[in-house]
Parts: structure tokens; C-alpha cells; sequence
């Protein structure tokens, strides 16, 4: 067997750990409990169950990608390391001070998120360089020796280091570390100039403080997970998936974990991407629930939505300014904590509450029956008839409906005097509106108009969803691809290496130098092709260059594409005229008579995607067999009704499924709504449209 086409994907949840097998264009899939105290013992117990399902030995894997949530997660849950912050004197406040915008603006009793690190654990310097970089007051070493000597008092594992403009200049950082690393040798560094070196100091600390933050965890991680593979005899490499959607080593991950913050979703969207491709959609909003989190992506032209800062764990209704933001390529997404395992809880004012708590994998809903007793999603589906309790997850896991209904009467029967399935239905009707509206607010915020989408879902629990929030959302079609419950962990094995470099350099156009824009382009070049050869050292490179620009006085730029003529032979000319176009797109009108700036200069070195086929869509053709039948609680009529049950490796091409049904596999179920229908289209995806 050709041990090249053999590779292995695994995504790290909160609840489920996803493992799948590539050979030869086969897929073989399980889902596993997420083991929270050393996560690489559930990727080799998912690992060794693949490869008994194919037939092979772990030695003959040949690549392993990986993504995980632990990144994410670390950060939402404050369990980082500890950390410290060196900074410029009189800025040693801006990660608490955050900027001057309000999310919301007429609370006064807002409350901002708490920075990573307190008041006491972050310290200054006497330096200064300016904003063309320039040295206004020289760094004194024996300044950073005591400052050095102080911090080791306090017993910290890594120290962040960010100061003002370093991203102009790094030399002062560089020395800082030189220190650090003769009197602490074994405290984890990281310098802002190169894990974000942008503009923007709160943005730019913040996400060297994360990195920071999160690098002992991800590095002793990643060590244990190389160690473990080796001992079950893999050899091969291994890489990770980042934020941004591609891939990149296991060494580089280790020195930029904040990379890997939403790692997991990024492959959801990679994935989403892929099918959009293949069936020629332009408008597809991708949407990812697992055990944990729910996932929302727009994504046009069969490319995600891309963003320079992401805000992990928002706070408030979703929206942006409220959670923690970092600075780096990222595809944009929101995420909330609406999940399987999401637990719900009746507040002051009498309302169901669903999340951000999670029950995970330990001890999970109250119908695992591994210790949980607060309701949560999954009981709720269980009650409401969608999931069936032998055969959930293949039937790995046994339900118990009585734990699940004893939960939801406890914490909301009880106290809101309604039976288990009208709690049920009340905690899956504030869940599915809390996706929706987090659907509707992402939307607006980019001037999308959802009903000319069609959404594609995946994730274990999306598809018992998905059908529900097309009916509020106005969507009109539902793609469920084949192996949707471990969607991202597929989505690893069709993403790129790439890597993204960027820097801030600015420069108005009226004083447009060709020259130094060349150089600057060349370098980021060198930079971000160097990380993807790390990864491959044969595969055909693509570089990808954007410029971030706006009008003299505005905060904010957007992004413009160059060519590569455009980028090693600068003109302001061209430059003026491609930022006018773009601009004209989204406002309407350029403005005229202004200076234009350039603030931010990125390239993005990307291997060749590969082609994928266009799928010739099926009409509908006969119905499907029908395996039973079950109680499915139906929302238009406010009760349960018969639904039929259908397999869906009983589904041949054209086959159909008219709702209310249940299409049933291993990794989950999808609930066709009574209004729908089911088409089982070429590629396996199940095509759920309104009925004619």
C-alpha cells in the first residue's frame, strides 16, 4: 500500500475528540470522549480505532493534521500559566484600559472583560522608540537585569514582552530576551514584534500576553502528543491547523499557540469551503455545533471570510468589543457557547439560560450517566425524540432518559412548573434562537442578506439543529455533508500549508516610495515562504499579497489584493486606483480630494489547493426505505408527532426523505423539518429543501 495517500485528521473538542483516516479518497471516521487531563490519550484511542476500521497499522500513517480547541479554551477558562507582561513605562495599564469604543454605548453599568493578567503582574521599562521607529530613549541593560531579577521572585512560567512601536523596531524587545534567557533559561518568552507585529498597542498586547499565556500549556502538549505517537510507532509529521486555515509545523505551533485559537473551526470553515466548490455556490453560510460551541462562518466565492483580529468568548449578545481581542490572520467566525454539552439554568427573571457552561465530556449531560445532573442540549434532544438513546455515537454510548428527564425537571420543570418535554423544548428553542441570532448579527455586521444563502452543516450536533434555524433564518436550502460529525477533522486534510505574514509600516500615498514598498513585500514574502517550506519543502508555493488601506483620518482600513506584478513593481497610481474600487464597492463612493494611508502590509504564501470536481445535482428520485419510526417532537405543532426513521447509508442517489424524519448514521442525525425534503445527492450530501 502506498503509504503516502495514508493520512490522519483529529480535531480536539470540548467534548468529542474526531479522528479520521484518509486512504486513497476513503475516509474512515470515529468520535471519542475528549480526555481533558492529557488530550493525547483520546487521540490515540481514536487513532487505534480507525486503523483496526481500515485495516492498517499506525506506523503506516504518513501525515498527521491536527486542530484543536485547547488553545480556545485555555483562554475562555483563565487556565493559562503564569504569566508576566514587560511593557514601556506609562503603558503598563493599556491591556485594562482596552480602547475608548463601547459595545455597548448607552450602559452605564457596562462591564468590560477582565484583562488576562492583573495589575500586579505586569511591569515597565524606561524606553521609547517612535512611530517611524526611531530611538527616543535607548533601553539600559542594567534596567532590564533588575526588572529581571524582580520578576524572578514572583515564580512565573513565561513572560509576554510588548512595547510601544516595536513593531518598527524589535531591538529593544531582542535585548529584553537576551536577558531573560541568560538569568531564567527555562521561563517561555514571547516578543509582541513577532507574534503581532502590527499597529495598535491594545490589540498587539493583548495577543502577545495570550500567547504567552497559552505557550507552556500547548508546548507540553504538543511534546506529550509527539512522544505518545512515537511510542505507537508513528513516525511521521505532524501538523497543525491555524486559525487562519492552513497548516503549519508542529514547532512552529509550539512557539505561536495563539495561532491555533480557533484551529478547530478554521477546519469547519476549510471544509464548508470545499463543498461550496464542488456545488458552485457563491453564498454559503457554514455552520459548525459540536459538543461545546457553536460555530457561524460566512463564506462567498467558496472562500472563508478572512479577518486580521479575532475576539475570543464575547460577552455581550455577540457583539464586537465585548470578548478578548487577537491580533492575528484569521478566518472570522463567531462563536458561542451553544453546544450538546451547553448546560441550561433558569434565571432572576424567570427565562431559560443556555451556556457559555459546558458539562464536556466530564462528566457530560446527564444522560452520559457519568455523574451529571444539570440539564443540557443533548438531554433535551433526547427527550424531544431526535436522538436515539442505543444508538448514539454508533452506539458507543448508551443514553439514559430518565437522567435526562430527572435534570430537566429539577433545574427547570420545578421551577417553572412545566413537564420535562415542555422544559426541553423551551431550552432547544432559547438555544436555536441564541444560533440564530448570533447567525443574524454576524450578517449584518458584513451586509449580508441570509436568505440568498444556503448553509452547510456539520459537527455532531448541527444537523439535529440545522433544519430549525434554516426555518428562522429564511434559508431555503441545507447541505449535511457525508461524515458532517467530524466535519472539521476532515476539513484539516483539505486545507493548504500556508502561513501569513504581516507588518505594520506606514505610509500615505503622497509620499509613495516603490522602493521601499518593494523591499518591505520581498521580505514578508521570505518570511511567510519560509514557514510553509518548513512544512513541504517541494510543493509549488503561491504567494497572496494585500495592503490594508484608508482615507487620512479614518480608524479603520479594509483590505486590497495585489497582484504579484503589482507587488514587486509598486506604483501609487495603481494603488490609489485599486483602493478606489474596492472602497466605491462597499460605501458607494470614493471620497475625493483625501490622502489615502496605507497602515498594514501582509503576504500570504499558500501550496496549490487542489481541484475538486463539480457535482451534477439530483432531482429527486423514489423514496428511501423507511426503518421505523419514533415520537419526534415537531415545533409547528407544538408537540410530538410520528417521523420516520431512515438510514442514510440506505440512501442511493436521488433518494428521498420527506419530514418529519430522522436521518440516521453513527457520527449524528439529521431532523428534516415537516416542511422539508431530503435529497441524497452524488457526493453523499443530503440536499434538504422546502417541499414543492
Amino acid at each position: 500500500m502506498d503509504r503516502s495517500q495514508i493520512r490522519l485528521g483529529v480535531d480536539i473538542g470540548g467534548t468529542f475528540t474526531d479522528v479520521v483516516l484518509e486512504i486513497d479518497d476513503v475516509l474512515h471516521s470515529t468520535k471519542v470522549l475528549t480526555t481533558y487531563v492529557a488530550p493525547e490519550n483520546a487521540i490515540i484511542e481514536g487513532m487505534t480505532k480507525v486503523c483496526e476500521k481500515a485495516q492498517v497499522s499506525p506506523s503506516d500513517i504518513q501525515q498527521i493534521i491536527h486542530g484543536t480547541t485547547l488553545a480556545t479554551n485555555a483562554l475562555i477558562e483563565r487556565r493559562g500559566a503564569k504569566t508576566a507582561l514587560i511593557t514601556t513605562q506609562g503603558f503598563r495599564d493599556v491591556i485594562e484600559m482596552r480602547t475608548e469604543s463601547r459595545f455597548e454605548q448607552y450602559d452605564l453599568n457596562l462591564k468590560l472583560p477582565e484583562p488576562l493578567l492583573p495589575r500586579q503582574m505586569r511591569f515597565t521599562l524606561e524606553e521609547r522608540v517612535d512611530a517611524k521607529g526611531n530611538i527616543l530613549i535607548p533601553l539600559q541593560r542594567a534596567d532590564i537585569e533588575a526588572l529581571v531579577d524582580e520578576i524572578a521572585l514572583g515564580g512565573y512560567d513565561s513572560i509576554a514582552v510588548g512595547l510601544i512601536h516595536s513593531y518598527l523596531n524589535d531591538s529593544h524587545e531582542t535585548m529584553i530576551r537576551d536577558v531573560l534567557q541568560e538569568k531564567l533559561p527555562d521561563v517561555m518568552v514571547s516578543l509582541s514584534s513577532e507574534v503581532s507585529p502590527q499597529m495598535r498597542e491594545y490589540e498587539r498586547f493583548n495577543t502577545v500576553v495570550a500567547n504567552a499565556y497559552i505557550k507552556p500549556l500547548m508546548k507540553s502538549y504538543l511534546g506529550r502528543l509527539e512522544d505518545r505517537l512515537k511510542g505507537e510507532g508513528v513516525n511521521c509529521n505532524i501538523f497543525l491547523m491555524h486559525s487562519g486555515g492552513g497548516i503549519i509545523s508542529l514547532q512552529s505551533a509550539a512557539d505561536f499557540p495563539v495561532r491555533l485559537v480557533e484551529s478547530g473551526p478554521a477546519g469547519g470553515a476549510v471544509f464548508a469551503a470545499d463543498i461550496a466548490a464542488r456545488y458552485g455556490l457563491d453564498k454559503v453560510l457554514s455552520f459548525d455545533m459540536g459538543g461545546t460551541t457553536a460555530k457561524i462562518c460566512l463564506i462567498k466565492n467558496q472562500t472563508p471570510k478572512t479577518s486580521r483580529v479575532f475576539e475570543v468568548a464575547r460577552t455581550y449578545r455577540f457583539k464586537k468589543g465585548s470578548g478578548m481581542p487577537i491580533s492575528i490572520p484569521v478566518i472570522d467566525m463567531v462563536e458561542i457557547g451553544a453546544g450538546g454539552g451547553s448546560l441550561a439554568h433558569v434565571d432572576t427573571m424567570r427565562q431559560i439560560r443556555v451556556g457559555p457552561e459546558s458539562a464536556g465530556s466530564e462528566p457530560g449531560p446527564a444522560c452520559y450517566d457519568r455523574g451529571g445532573d444539570k440539564p443540557a442540549v443533548t438531554d433535551a434532544d433526547l427527550v424531544l425524540g431526535k436522538l436515539d438513546p442505543d444508538n448514539f455515537a454508533g452506539g458507543s454510548i448508551a443514553l439514559n432518559s430518565e437522567n435526562a428527564v430527572s435534570a430537566l425537571n429539577g433545574t427547570i420543570g420545578q421551577t417553572l412548573d412545566m413537564d420535562a418535554q415542555t422544559a426541553a423544548f423551551g431550552l432547544i428553542e432559547v438555544v436555536d434562537e441564541n444560533m440564530s441570532n448570533a447567525a443574524r448579527v454576524h450578517a449584518v455586521e458584513n451586509g449580508e442578506d441570509l436568505s440568498e444563502y444556503t448553509m452547510i452543516a456539520f459537527g455532531g450536533a448541527a444537523p439535529l439543529h440545522a433544519g430549525r434555524l434554516c426555518e428562522k433564518l429564511g434559508v431555503n436550502r441545507l447541505l449535511v455533508p457525508p461524515g458532517a460529525g467530524v466535519g472539521s477533522a476532515i476539513g484539516f486534510l483539505r486545507a493548504p500549508f500556508s502561513f501569513e505574514a504581516n507588518r505594520s509600516v506606514y505610509m500615505k500615498l503622497s509620499d509613495f516610495d516603490g522602493e521601499i514598498i518593494k523591499s518591505l513585500l520581498a521580505d514578508l514574502k521570505t518570511e511567510a515562504v519560509g514557514f510553509v517550506r518548513n512544512c513541504d519543502q517541494n510543493a509549488e508555493i503561491i504567494s497572496e499579497y494585500k495592503v490594508y488601506m484608508r482615507y487620512t483620518g479614518q480608524g479603520w482600513e479594509i483590505p486590497i489584493s495585489l497582484t504579484e506584478a503589482q507587488a514587486t513593481s509598486p506604483d501609487a497610481e495603481t494603488f490609489q486606483k485599486r483602493f478606489e474600487d474596492d472602497y466605491t464597492n462597499l460605501f458607494g463612493r470614493p471620497v475625493h480630494g483625501m490622502d489615502i494611508e496605507i497602515t498594514v502590509w501582509s503576504v500570504n504564501a499558500t501550496t496549490r489547493p487542489e481541484p475538486v470536481a463539480r457535482i451534477k445535482e439530483q432531482s429527486a428520485k423514489e423514496a428511501a426505505p423507511i426503518s421505523g419510526t419514533r415520537q419526534i417532537f415537531d415545533p409547528s405543532l407544538g408537540d410530538k408527532s410520528d417521523a420516520s426513521i431512515v438510514q442514510r447509508k440506505d440512501m442511493t442517489l436521488g433518494s428521498t426523505a420527506d419530514g418529519p424524519c430522522a436521518i440516521t448514521e453513527d457520527e449524528t442525525t439529521i431532523i428534516v423539518p415537516t416542511h422539508r425534503r431530503a435529497i441524497r445527492q452524488a457526493d453523499g450530501c443530503i440536499d434538504v429543501v422546502l417541499k414543492s
